[in-house]
């Protein structure tokens, strides 16, 4: 299958990129979540969307994977006082924000000269989406949100089992092996319990993603952008553009109530809950997850 992979200036930084598919099928514009490079979209899962006509893209965020870090900034306060603040909706002072990110995805589309995209988002890519389709409805054809939420007030918080180990991280001090089996224990926790992944796949894949790029400081502005940022539901409800939300009902880190907030902001959207789904895309599940993405591209 065709593919590029590049750098893209845009809104002050640069993002990597890979471009795979037909340049001149409709563009479908993946967007991953907090401290995940764009390689947890899983390549094959990417190549099945483009095998059925479309031109994927998938990107590292900025503060991730081959982007460009911020480092320098400084993120002032309380994590914990951040987590209450957005349990009630309100936003914090941060680094930067999910609209920031959301213009650093418009500014890739511009450098790429891409008018128009399906956008497809999991976790804080799904917060990122969400922001992208409300704020620029003009570049999006279709929008799918994956395990996420639009973080209004008293919505159940995560699962502290879930999300403790995302905010605790391995230690300064920590060796490569020992950060490589914490990622690969952070993944099993949030994901699918009916359909698990082989610890030495997980191990495989945080070794591969360590390899990469390490950037444990991104993670916590990643995290601080989540939280700063406050509620989406009135950008939410903004969108226009056909929208599948899909969620799984054993989500522990992002619960159902996240996707039902989603799909009640957004008027005439589908909401797809999945038992046995967790905070991932396990591949028995491709078939199902796909499906739901194709039948809302073809509602455009």
């Amino acid at each position: 299958m065709q593919s590029c992979t590049g750098f893209a200036p845009s809104n002050g930084i640069e993002l990597a990129y890979e471009d795979m598919g037909n340049p001149d099928d409709p563009v479908v514009l993946m967007i991953m979540g907090l401290s995940a490079q764009m390689t947890l979209w899983p390549r094959q899962f990417c190549e099945r969307i483009a095998e059925q006509g479309f031109r994927v893209i998938r990107f590292d965020n900025r503060d991730i994977g081959l982007s460009t870090k911020m480092n320098g900034q400084r993120i002032e306060g309380s994590a914990l006082l951040r987590l209450l603040r957005t349990e009630l909706g309100a936003s914090s002072r941060v680094p930067y924000t999910l609209k920031d990110m959301a213009l650093d995805a418009k500014g890739l589309l511009d450098h790429l000269e891409i008018r128009q995209v399906h956008v497809v988002g999991a976790s804080m890519g799904g917060m990122i989406a969400q922001v992208f389709a409300g704020l620029y409805p003009e570049r999006v054809l279709s929008s799918a949100v994956i395990f996420s939420s639009t973080n209004e007030a008293f919505l159940p918080p995560p699962d502290p089992r879930a999300l403790l180990p995302l905010m605790k991280g391995p230690g300064p001090d920590a060796s490569r092996d020992e950060i490589v089996a914490h990622s690969a224990n952070t993944r099993r926790i949030i994901g699918s319990p009916a359909y698990p992944t082989p610890m030495d796949e997980l191990l495989l894949t945080a070794g591969e993603m360590y390899d990469r790029n390490y950037n444990p400081a991104g993670a916590l502005r990643h995290m601080a952008a989540v939280t700063g940022t406050g509620s989406l539901r009135r950008i939410a409800a903004q969108i226009s553009t056909p929208t599948v939300v899909i969620h799984g009902l054993a989500d522990r880190l992002m619960r159902p109530s996240g996707g039902r907030a989603v799909a009640r902001a957004i008027n005439g959207s589908t909401l797809h809950l999945i038992d046995g789904m967790g905070h991932d895309l396990p591949r028995q599940l491709w078939d199902e997850i796909l499906g739901e993405l194709g039948s809302n591209f073809a509602r455009v």
